[in-house]
C-alpha cells in the first residue's frame, strides 16, 4: 500500500468546524507557529511565535539538521504554551511531484489506492518504497462523466519524514503534511475580499524569503502556476554585515528597529528596493512566457522583504499594476495575547503558516 503524505492538499472551510491544528512553517531561516481557532464564521489569531534557526539547519527548503530544527520547535513552543500539540507542516513545491489523473469515478478510495500502486511507475520517476504519495478526488472529467480528475502528489520520503521527526522533537505531532502552494492558497481565501478579487482575475502571490522567492498565481481561487528561484532578503542582510561590521543577528535587529548610519537608506536599501523590483518583474516574465496570460490582475507581496518600506509603491509603480502586501490578519479577531503591532510588521511573512492553521483536522 501507499506511504501516505497525510490529506495533502485537501482544503478545510468554515462549513465543517474542524478542530484546529497549529501551523508550523519550517523555513530556511526560522520556524513560525501560528495558532488560530474558530469564532463563528471566522478565524481568531490565539498566538504566534517566530524562532530563528541556526545558520544550516535548513539548506534550500530541506532540513539538514533535524535535532536543531526540533530544539527550535520545542523553544517555540515553550513560549507559545498552547493547549493543543496537533499540527501542520508542509513541504516545499519543488520537493513534490503533482500530476491530474483521470479514473473510474465508481472506484472507492481503496480501489484507486491500489490502482494507483500498480501504475505508480507511469506518474512518479522514483522507486515506490521511496516516496510519500497522496491522491484527492477532483471534479467529474469534462472528457467523460464516467471519469473523475484525481490530484496525486508524490514526494520523496525523506522530506516527510524530517519534517514529521522534527515536530515529535518539539513536542508537537504532525496530523498533515502539506504542500506550500496549497497552504498559500488557503490562505488567499482570507486576501481576496480585500483586494475585491473576482474569479476571472489572475491574482500574484509573490513570496520574498530569506533565501527563495517563490510565486504563486491563482485563479479562481486555485492555484495555476507556481515557480521558485534562488533570490531573498539574505542580500541585504548580509551586504549591512559587510558595510558595517556586525553580526546577522545583529543586522535583522538593526534593519527592523533603526539604527543604522545614515548611508544605509540610500547606499544599500534603495538598490536593494530596485534589485527586487527586477526581481519581481523577471518572475512574473517567467509565468507570462510559459502561459497564454501577458499580465497579471493583482500583485500580493508576502515574506520577510514584503514590509520594506517603499517597496510595494515602487513595484506597483514599475509594473503598473495594483501591488498590496499581503496580510491575512486584517478582518480577524486578534487575542489580547497578541502584539497587534507586531503582527501587522510579521503578517507578510506569515502566510504559509497561517495556510496550514486553516487546514483544520477533520
Amino acid at each position: 500500500m501507499l506511504e501516505k503524505l497525510r490529506n495533502i492538499g485537501a482544503l478545510g472551510n468554515f462549513g465543517k468546524q474542524a478542530s484546529t491544528l497549529l501551523g508550523v512553517d519550517i523555513s530556511t531561516t526560522s520556524v513560525k507557529i501560528l495558532q488560530l481557532s474558530h469564532s463563528g464564521d471566522n478565524y481568531k489569531v490565539e498566538n504566534y511565535v517566530i524562532r530563528p534557526l541556526p545558520a544550516n539547519a535548513v539548506v534550500e527548503k530541506n532540513i539538514s539538521d533535524i535535532d536543531a530544527v526540533g530544539e527550535c520547535i520545542a523553544q517555540a513552543i515553550s513560549i507559545l504554551k498552547p493547549r493543543i500539540k496537533n499540527a501542520a507542516v508542509a513541504v516545499a513545491g519543488s520537493a513534490v511531484i503533482t500530476k491530474t489523473i483521470e479514473m473510474n469515478a465508481a472506484l472507492s478510495d481503496s480501489d484507486m489506492e491500489n490502482q494507483i500502486v500498480v501504475e505508480a511507475d507511469q506518474y512518479i520517476p522514483y522507486p515506490l518504497d521511496e516516496v510519500s504519495i497522496d491522491f484527492e478526488r477532483q471534479k467529474l472529467s469534462e472528457r467523460s462523466p464516467d471519469m473523475v480528475e484525481v490530484l496525486l502528489a508524490a514526494c520523496r520520503r525523506e522530506n516527510v519524514d524530517s519534517r514529521v521527526t522534527a515536530l515529535e522533537l518539539g513536542g508537537l505531532t504532525a496530523k498533515v503534511v502539506d504542500i506550500e502552494a496549497y497552504a498559500i492558497e488557503r490562505a488567499f481565501s482570507l486576501l481576496a475580499g480585500q483586494i475585491g478579487a473576482e474569479d476571472e482575475q489572475t491574482i500574484a502571490i509573490i513570496d520574498i524569503g530569506s533565501m527563495t522567492t517563490t510565486l504563486n498565481v491563482i485563479l479562481g481561487g486555485k492555484t495555476i502556476y507556481t515557480r521558485e528561484q534562488m533570490f531573498g532578503g539574505n542580500q541585504l542582510s548580509e551586504e549591512v554585515q559587510r558595510r558595517f561590521g556586525i553580526s546577522a543577528t545583529e543586522a535583522e535587529a538593526a534593519m527592523k528597529r533603526g539604527g543604522l548610519p545614515a548611508e544605509y537608506e540610500h547606499e544599500i536599501l534603495a538598490p536593494f528596493r530596485d534589485l527586487v523590483t527586477q526581481q519581481v518583474g523577471q518572475t512574473l516574465q517567467f509565468f507570462f512566457s510559459s502561459s497564454h496570460y501577458n499580465e497579471v490582475d493583482h500583485i500580493l507581496l508576502a515574506g520577510g522583504v514584503a514590509a520594506i518600506d517603499g517597496l510595494c509603491d515602487l513595484i506597483q509603480e514599475s509594473l503598473s499594476t495594483p501591488v498590496r502586501v499581503a496580510n491575512p490578519f486584517a478582518d480577524l479577531i486578534i487575542s489580547s495575547k497578541v502584539n497587534k503591532t507586531m503582527l501587522q510588521n510579521d503578517a507578510p511573512s506569515l502566510l504559509i503558516a497561517c495556510g496550514l492553521a486553516m487546514r483544520g483536522e477533520y
